[in-house]
């Protein structure tokens, strides 16, 4: 087994240093996608399109992190760098980070931003590929529920510091000022990275052919186009509704109906086909039915999370509509919102990544979705009651979710790969990672501005609607994930 040192006694700071860089990633992503985008945005985009053309940029730079992401794990599984196999990709990948992240500074318009955002998908992948297989590599799985609770903290108090901090900076007009400190700083955790984390440099690569598996993450793309035939079938299905309404009803809410249903036809179809056609083509047919289960888990990931980024990517004009305020107030409300968000999630986390280790962690992802359910469908009264404590009710019950999720799901998706291949397989649980944003905001924005033309704020009512729906279908697929017994249960 290509276990190192770690896997017999983690020390209790071992836990930290081995997910120290799931920090320093996530101040840029949540700086990125959170603030920097939608900021920008708002002032290279008229009104009327700016949720579609959000969809637009996100669907794009997540295409090439769908394909980025498990090469790179494939890559790093096979890496006999006498560092290790894990951080050099994760040294490379910040380095370009960087040069991207001036790019971003400097965009003029929507083309240019656009082409920023590409190419961070594609650096950014390089480092997030990789770190993936720190705790198989590594962690034992007795512990690795308590791993991926400190995981789940690395990666959710960067929402906390990026609303408390970079958003305010960005608010009080100091964008440039906020993109340098951010890349500062995932420079400062990528080099604490490099010393801290301790790999045992793989003697030998692994007994699997490299180009078959790496032509096979071409099967992501598959995962895309059965993604599109949902959103088709979707469509098609809520046309149909849209003739009966207009036949029964001769109003303007036939339209709404039509597209509304259509919506989360089309997000829940596209999940299933997507994550199903692609995870298949890309470990192969033979694989994938011995790995339901790990499948499922996908499926779960991917409806939580097209509903949870989803929501924080439309957040801020979201906010600038009901509230009818400008972009740099909205920056600074929506800061103290992930605030809230941020601190019901770090007080759900770490209890949540111990408690999963003795109640089982299915039962706790379970839960996280139920919560977040709920959480979305207080969001959308708020549409008709634009009163802040409201607002901040939703947050604190997408927080909690949003925790207790990243505490439990990864450390339940960790026990179900083979562990000597947990950087190809982890790496394709980016189907959830970056589909996404495909799903959730690529689908929503267009319906969002669609909705809004004919009935203002009615389309936001009815994505919010679509994702309480997601998080209620990823409690139900659920029983379609096994988990695996604990080590000490098992018969030796």
């Amino acid at each position: 087994m290509l276990y190192t040192i770690l896997m017999k006694s983690p020390r209790w700071y071992d836990y930290l240093t081995i997910n120290l860089y799931w920090f320093g990633l996530n101040i840029r992503n949540n700086a990125v996608g959170g603030v920097f985008l939608p900021y920008l945005l708002a002032a290279f985009v008229a009104e009327d399109v700016r949720n579609t053309a959000l969809g637009t940029i996100r669907t794009a730079g997540l295409v090439i992190a769908m394909l980025v992401q498990p090469a790179m794990g494939i890559l790093s599984d096979r890496n006999t760098s006498r560092f290790g196999r894990r951080r050099p990709f994760i040294f490379v990948g910040v380095l370009l980070d960087l040069l991207c992240l001036a790019f971003i500074a400097v965009s003029w318009n929507y083309t240019s931003l656009l082409i920023a955002i590409l190419l961070i998908q594609f650096t950014a992948n390089i480092s997030h590929g990789a770190v993936q297989g720190l705790i198989p590599d590594l962690i034992p799985e007795e512990k690795r529920g308590i791993a991926s609770g400190i995981k789940g903290f690395m990666e959710l108090i960067p929402l906390l510091l990026v609303s408390l901090i970079i958003a305010r900076i960005v608010g009080n007009g100091g964008f440039t000022l906020a993109v340098m400190i951010v890349g500062g700083v995932h420079l400062l955790i990528m080099l604490l990275t490099m010393v801290l984390v301790k790999e045992t440099p793989l003697t030998e690569k692994p007994d699997i052919p490299l180009a078959p598996t790496m032509l096979r993450v071409l099967g992501m793309l598959a995962g895309i186009l059965a993604g599109a035939g949902g959103l088709l079938a979707g469509g098609a299905l809520g046309g149909l509704v849209w003739l009966i309404a207009h036949f029964l009803f001769q109003s303007s809410i036939a339209p709404i109906l039509g597209v509304g249903i259509g919506c989360a036809a089309a997000m829940t179809i596209a999940v299933g086909a997507g994550v199903w056609t692609g995870a298949s083509a890309t470990l192969g047919w033979q694989a994938a039915r011995q790995n339901t289960s790990f499948i499922w888990w996908i499926v779960n990931r991917l409806f939580f999370f097209s509903a949870l980024t989803s929501i924080q990517s439309f957040s801020l004009f979201f906010l600038m509509y009901v509230f009818q305020i400008t972009r740099e107030e909205a920056v600074k409300v929506n800061g103290n919102l992930f605030v809230v968000v941020g601190l019901s999630t770090l007080l759900a986390t770490l209890p949540g990544g111990v408690l999963s280790d003795w109640f089982g962690r299915r039962k706790l992802v379970g839960i996280s979705g139920a919560i977040g359910a709920l959480g979305a469908l207080v969001l959308l009264t708020t549409i008709f009651t634009p009163h802040l404590p409201f607002i901040y009710a939703a947050g604190i019950l997408l927080g909690n979710a949003t925790g207790l999720f990243y505490a439990t799901s990864w450390a339940l998706g960790v026990s179900l790969v083979p562990e000597e291949q947990a950087g190809r397989y982890l790496g394709i649980s980016n189907l959830a990672g970056a589909g996404a944003g495909m799903v959730g905001t690529g689908i929503g924005g267009p319906v969002a501005d669609w909705i809004n033309r004919i009935q203002p704020g009615m389309g936001y009512f009815v994505i919010f609607g679509a994702y309480a729906l997601l998080l209620i279908l990823s409690v139900v697929t659920l029983k379609l994930v096994k988990e695996k017994p604990a080590p000490s249960e098992r018969v030796n």
